[in-house]
């Protein structure tokens, strides 16, 4: 198969290659001083997310993951309380919240965003309730509006998983933002990808910052007394990654604004299908920006089209198999106890399309040719 009929679900080459000589000038330095975790080249990535993101504070962690265990912990959650997180959604957003003693109760999403559904989120809520997490999905936000309205009417905390979300705003106000905390993620597919493992927590709460640094070299203080007031993890993000990022940074806006064409040419390729269901923004009274992490449809024979998508080059990543109140390690948990069907219909129906900024558009157009083909259209 030619370059333009093989379609890998996500490649970085072109754009590394691109990349290398600014990148090779940063880790020149890293290399020859031998500091090679939350060093200086961290402290400019995190001073650099903070200011594209405009929060106060952003401290780097060793993964999207990491980072949320540490938020949850910097905010005070732990044995007792519960925190209403989406079914539909990355293990790790449940995970973590278990991973801090709590009990991560798990309600039913919004057809198209994805996101927590607000009116599941109200029946969700009991006395133990102390937390409301949501999670922002593949091209937009939850709707933070009525979902902070919900915390502040009910004396909950409001904990962004914003590990896709970065470049993603409402009101111009930056995901992990609307909350008292949020996260990014820097996994090498995500909008703006390391080359391994990486993450960040941001908030404008200096008490909650500090308490997160802490918690990222386990729980030691920060002022070289080396006496450690809590238990944390070895959670620094490494000089290396930090490099990648700050170089890839650079061009942020460029890739996103390169994702949301070909994520257009996706759409009107692919619209008119009557067994494809296109992504839709969801009407709230304040949109926010979509920014395309991951191009998501719902089809009819998912799994089908997956397997013949595969045969004409193709990856493809099902995004998520099951709901969360489905996976063995959680569904005997008292937090899955809630009806979800819609975050069941989507586990069975959507699937990811290659969407990166090397993609080219002879790329997507053979996808939507393959896709079309599948269902009975011009191949």
């Amino acid at each position: 198969m030619s370059t333009e009929t093989t379609v890998p679900f996500y490649s970085w080459a072109r754009t590394a290659q691109r990349d290398w000589p600014r990148l090779a000038e940063r880790l020149g330095p890293v290399l020859d001083g031998g500091v090679f975790t939350a060093g200086q080249a961290v402290a400019e990535l995190e001073a650099a997310i903070a200011g594209f993101t405009g929060a106060r504070f952003a401290v780097g962690c060793n993964s999207g993951s990491d980072a949320l265990a540490i938020m949850l912990r910097a905010a005070g959650i732990g044995s007792g309380d519960e925190v209403v997180v989406p079914a539909y959604t990355f293990f790790a957003s449940a995970s973590a919240v278990l991973h801090v003693g709590a009990e991560p109760v798990m309600v039913d999403v919004q057809p198209g965003s994805y996101a927590m559904d607000p009116e599941a989120v109200l029946r969700a809520i009991t006395p133990r309730t102390r937390a409301i997490m949501p999670v922002h999905l593949f091209s937009q936000m939850a709707d933070m509006v009525t979902l902070t309205k919900i915390a502040a009417d009910h004396g909950l905390t409001v904990l962004e998983d914003s590990a896709e979300a970065i470049g993603m705003r409402i009101q111009g106000r930056h995901a992990g933002l609307w909350g008292r905390a949020g996260i990014l993620s820097f996994f090498p597919t995500k909008t703006l990808g390391a080359v391994g493992d990486a993450g960040m927590l941001l908030t404008d709460d200096e008490e909650l910052a500090e308490r997160a640094r802490m918690l990222t070299v386990h729980g030691k203080r920060l002022d070289g007394s080396g006496i450690h007031e809590l238990i944390g993890w070895n959670s620094r993000l490494d000089e290396v990654q930090a490099c990648v990022l700050l170089t890839r940074l650079e061009r942020l806006e460029e890739e996103i604004e390169r994702r949301a064409v070909l994520a257009a040419r996706y759409t009107a390729g692919l619209s008119g299908i009557a067994e494809v269901q296109v992504p839709w923004m969801r009407p709230v009274a304040q949109p926010g920006n979509q920014v395309w992490y991951v191009y998501l449809i719902e089809c009819e024979r998912r799994d089908e089209l997956v397997a013949f998508l595969e045969q004409r080059g193709v990856g493809t990543e099902v995004y998520y198999p099951r709901p969360l109140t489905h996976q063995p390690a959680l569904a005997h948990r008292p937090g899955a106890k809630h009806p979800v069907p819609v975050a069941e219909a989507s586990a069975r129906r959507a699937v990811g399309l290659p969407l990166y900024p090397d993609l080219s558009e002879a790329q997507v157009d053979h996808v939507v040719d393959a896709v079309r083909a599948f269902y009975g259209g011009a191949s």
